[in-house]
């Protein structure tokens, strides 16, 4: 019979040998998902025998992942912020670096303004920031059928009462007036778009090309938002680690207050300015 140690070692070799990025981590993550157990216990306890059913749930993912599907999609579901959000091929993977999007939107915030996600895909800033003030009224839109379904699911499991609209961009928000619009945009480059890893490349294109460029949808967002956004209303982006100084100067016309700031790896990752 298997025991802990042995399957994690030999997850190690496979996942490496696929060339998986931190293939002893994964390999711990797949285990404690597949045992319940949490994975410094596993690493611990290397002698606790794997029943059979763990062995064969433990290879079926592990081939998944030697496959480079992402992680997450295989796990199912990833922490964002306060909140759990199911994950799948239909949105993007949220990551951490967009966690410094949503803490700068919710530094600008009260309690009761009214706030706009756009390109919403699983939902995680919407739902976070309606997680943190209840009292909010926050909506979302995405032009995905699949992934607004998502987000909404992703609302139902986390308690936050988020309206979400499909449709391009701003368009289904025609008329409405919000403190805030915050987005995650596409913004992956033409050139960027041939050289992704693997798992990137599982993630669905709608929600990472942004133009050969990357800048299509800032262009769009900014030209656009003004006549959504009250008099001195909040536009916030996450960005490219490039794209700092291009978005900053597509603003320039019609916000102030333009700051940057950087991700967890001191790379610039979000954009922000005040409506004039």
């Amino acid at each position: 019979m298997l025991t802990a140690g042995e399957a994690l070692r030999a997850a190690r070799d496979t996942l490496a040998a696929a060339g998986v990025p931190d293939p002893a981590v994964d390999a711990a993550l797949l285990l404690s998902h597949v045992t319940g157990v949490p994975q410094l216990v596993l690493r611990a306890d290397g002698a606790r025998a794997l029943t059979k059913e763990e062995e064969r749930a433990f290879g079926a993912l592990l081939q998944r992942r030697a496959a480079r599907e992402p992680l997450q999609y295989i796990v199912g579901e990833v922490g964002f912020m306060y909140v759990t959000l199911r994950v799948c091929g239909d949105a993007l993977i949220p990551r951490a670096d967009t966690e410094i999007l949503c803490e700068q939107a919710m530094n600008r915030m009260q309690g009761h303004e009214r706030v706009l996600d756009l390109c919403t895909g699983t939902g995680a800033l919407a739902i976070a920031i309606k997680h943190r003030y209840p009292d909010a009224q926050v909506m979302a839109g995405d032009i995905s059928d699949a992934a607004l379904a998502l987000a909404c699911e992703n609302a139902r499991r986390n308690g936050t009462a988020v309206e979400f609209r499909q449709g391009d961009l701003l368009s289904p928000f025609s008329g409405e007036q919000f403190d805030l619009i915050v987005s995650n945009p596409p913004y992956v480059t033409g050139a960027e778009m041939a050289s992704l890893q693997p798992e990137v490349r599982r993630e669905p294109a709608l929600a990472l090309y942004g133009g050969e460029d990357g800048l299509d949808f800032y262009r769009r967002i900014v030209k656009a938002a003004p006549q959504c956004l009250r008099p001195g209303g909040w536009l916030l982006f996450e960005i490219g680690s490039a794209q700092a100084a291009a978005v900053s100067s597509l603003m320039a016309k019609d916000f102030a207050d333009i700051q940057v700031y950087q991700d967890y790896e001191q790379l610039d990752r979000v954009v922000l300015g005040r409506l004039k």
